[in-house]
């Protein structure tokens, strides 16, 4: 245990040099660091593992689709579970890859589970490279807001590089969500510039709007917080790691709800569902029955403004780097319920803009 905790401390040590040096870092890098330091707690491996959802969808999807003298890749093995299960399904060869200090602990566990067939490797993913082609990449990367642990990224370079033609990802199909919510009353907030408190007046403030991007964004994995959506949820975006590039990605969604529920809009809820057969999802819905709850979701924040049923509501999301949550920035606008006409019917037109900025 002293060796872990050493090695936990050097890699805080190494990202505090850098930032005291003011290393230029990329976005990428400086996530690398915070994983690195992030997924070595053995707090962080306890939620995963103690996901019923999250481990039964993988215990299901590897018993499905690994199969005998398959050679697998294991992208940020953690503590081990997905290899082992891999292996135990009949691998010929799993590459462990992680770049945390947690593939100690996942040397200790194989070694006393008597695990075999699994090469451990301590690197990035990028920098892995085996000799001939693999059949199966196996992941857990997808972050709160899907994109924020580089999934993309990393899958797809391993995908180009070592994947046989016909291989398989698991998983690989994805939707993203982006939905309008109103939370619970007794759990809303609003911006300090909206408050009146005791007839104290807080509008004053909102020429000094807050610069950092975490402040318009609010993060919960309870489930009671949500009240409802003010429309039907549908994906705003889907892909398949099988064939999507992270250049083909779209910078920029259009959202348009219908809106069902009437009352205040809070925000916009950001979750996912990923697929590997039609009867086997993983959800991290705020709402949805069986949810992971390890994974948390994020509701974009945004100023007060109310809806009434049958409004039109549009949703515009756009961002940079999907990877990068700083780069991200929403609004939403009121379109006017169309008319009946006799004809055509008009085309329709804003009667309200309300937009959020998230540090800019």
């Amino acid at each position: 245990m002293a060796y872990f905790s050493l090695r936990r401390f050097g890699h805080r040590l190494l990202s505090t040099l850098r930032r005291l040096l003011r290393i230029r870092r990329t976005v990428e890098e400086d996530y690398r660091d915070f994983n690195g330091n992030y997924f070595s707690s053995f707090y962080e491996q306890e939620r995963m593992l103690a996901d019923p959802p999250r481990m039964e969808f993988y215990r299901a999807a590897i018993e499905r689709h690994i199969r005998p003298g398959d050679r697998v890749i294991d992208l940020g093995t953690g503590t081990g579970i997905l290899a082992a299960l891999a292996s135990r399904q009949g691998a010929a060869c799993v590459y462990a890859i992680d770049h945390s200090a947690i593939l100690d602990t996942a040397r200790v566990l194989a070694d006393a589970n008597k695990l075999e067939r699994v090469e451990f490797i301590a690197a990035h993913s990028t920098e892995f490279s085996v000799a001939g082609r693999v059949d199966v990449i196996l992941h857990e990367q997808m972050g709160d807001c899907l994109f924020d642990e580089g999934m993309v990224a990393n899958v797809c370079d391993l995908r180009n590089r070592l994947l046989k033609p016909g291989g398989r990802i698991l998983p690989s199909q994805f939707e993203f969500f982006c939905e309008p919510v109103k939370v619970r009353d007794d759990r809303h907030v609003p911006f300090i510039w909206e408050l009146k408190v005791c007839g104290y007046d807080y509008s004053a403030l909102e020429r000094d709007r807050p610069q950092n991007s975490d402040y318009y964004q609010c993060r919960s994995s309870d489930p009671t917080f949500v009240e409802h959506f003010l429309g039907t949820p549908a994906p705003a975006l889907t892909f398949d790691l099988q064939s999507v590039d992270e250049a083909t990605l779209p910078k920029s969604l259009v959202i348009t709800r219908t809106v069902l529920h009437a009352g205040r809009l809070d925000g916009f809820v950001i979750f996912f569902r990923t697929r590997v057969d039609a009867d086997l999802v993983l959800s991290s819905g705020p709402l949805d029955p069986g949810r992971a709850p390890h994974w948390g979701y994020r509701i974009l924040r945004t100023e007060y403004d109310t809806f009434d049923v049958g409004d039109e509501l549009e949703v515009r999301l756009t961002v940079d780097r999907w990877s990068n949550l700083d780069s991200w920035r929403w609004s939403h606008r009121k379109l006017t319920p169309p008319v009946a006409p006799a004809t055509e019917p008009p085309t329709p037109t804003p009667v309200g803009d309300r937009a959020t900025t998230t540090g800019r």
